[in-house]
C-alpha cells in the first residue's frame, strides 16, 4: 500500500506540530485523555445501553457539546502557570513542511484532542501558525475525542475546500489513536484519507493495521523530500 500524494493535509498538536520541553508532560496528557475516553465509553455502555451490545465508537450525529473530560484538562492548565513557549516548541522543521505545502496551495487544519482556550490558540497564536492552520479543532469544539474521527471530519466539515472523491487526505499523527481515527473516518468520506506516523507509537499502529512503512515518516525533514519529489513531479504514488 504506497503512499498517495496529498491534496489535504491534517496535523495533530500535541507531539505533532509541536513537542513539549518536559516530555513527561505530554505524557501524563495523553495519558489522562485516554483513560477519560475509555471511562465515558464504559459508562455509556453500562448506563446509557444497559451493558447491552459491545463497546462501540458513536459516530458524530448531535452538535458538539464539552466533554465531560475537558474538566481534566483545564485543570492540568490552570496548574502550569507558565507561557506556552515555556512548555513546547514547533517540532523540528514543521515550518519548512507547511510552507512547502502552503506554497503548493494544499489546504491544512489541526485536528486535536487537547484544550483550546488558555493553550492550543496560545501555541496558534504565540509561535505564529495561524497563517498554516486556518481551522483548528479543539476539545471544546468536538463530544468524542480521537480515536473517534469527529475531530478529522469536524475539521474537514469547516475547511473551505470541499471534499471530493479525487482528494486525498493526509492525517499526521504520533499516536496509536491518530491511525485509528483515521481508519474510523474513511466510512465516513467519499475519498481517500491516509495515516501518517511521526513517533514511535504511531510507527507501530502503522504496521500493526497492515500499511506500508512508506506511512511512517519520523522527521519533517523526511516529510519534506516526500512532499517535494511529489509536487516536483518525481515521485509516483
Amino acid at each position: 500500500m504506497s503512499l498517495p500524494k496529498p491534496s489535504i493535509v491534517i496535523f495533530d498538536m500535541d507531539g505533532t506540530t509541536v513537542r513539549h520541553l518536559n516530555p513527561r508532560m505530554l505524557g501524563l496528557m495523553e495519558w489522562m485523555d485516554d483513560s477519560a475516553f475509555k471511562i465515558a465509553r464504559l459508562w455509556m455502555w453500562l448506563f446509557k445501553r444497559g451493558a447491552q451490545g459491545p463497546i462501540i465508537l458513536p459516530t458524530p450525529e448531535e452538535p458538539a457539546r464539552a466533554p465531560r473530560s475537558i474538566i481534566v484538562h483545564k485543570a492540568i492548565h490552570k496548574l502550569r502557570r507558565k507561557d506556552v513557549e515555556l512548555l513546547v516548541e514547533p517540532c523540528p522543521y514543521i515550518r519548512t513542511v507547511l510552507r512547502l505545502l502552503k506554497n503548493n496551495n494544499v489546504p491544512m487544519a489541526l485536528a486535536s484532542n487537547g484544550l483550546g482556550k488558555g493553550y492550543g490558540l496560545d501555541i496558534i497564536d504565540k509561535f505564529e501558525l495561524g497563517e498554516y492552520f486556518p481551522v483548528t479543532i479543539f476539545r471544546e469544539d468536538i463530544r468524542k475525542s480521537k480515536p473517534n474521527p469527529e475531530p478529522i471530519l469536524l475539521a474537514l466539515q469547516r475547511m473551505e475546500h470541499q471534499v471530493v472523491k479525487d482528494d486525498v487526505i493526509w492525517y499526521v499523527g504520533d499516536r496509536h489513536k491518530d491511525v485509528l481515527a483515521v481508519l474510523n473516518a474513511k466510512e465516513h468520506l467519499p475519498c481517500e484519507i491516509v495515516p501518517i506516523a511521526y513517533g514511535l507509537n504511531a510507527a507501530a499502529a502503522i504496521l500493526e493495521k497492515g500499511f506500508s512503512p512508506d506511512h511512517i515518516l519520523m522527521s519533517y525533514q523526511d516529510m519534506y523530500v516526500v512532499l517535494k519529489e511529489f509536487f516536483n513531479g518525481q515521485r509516483v504514488a
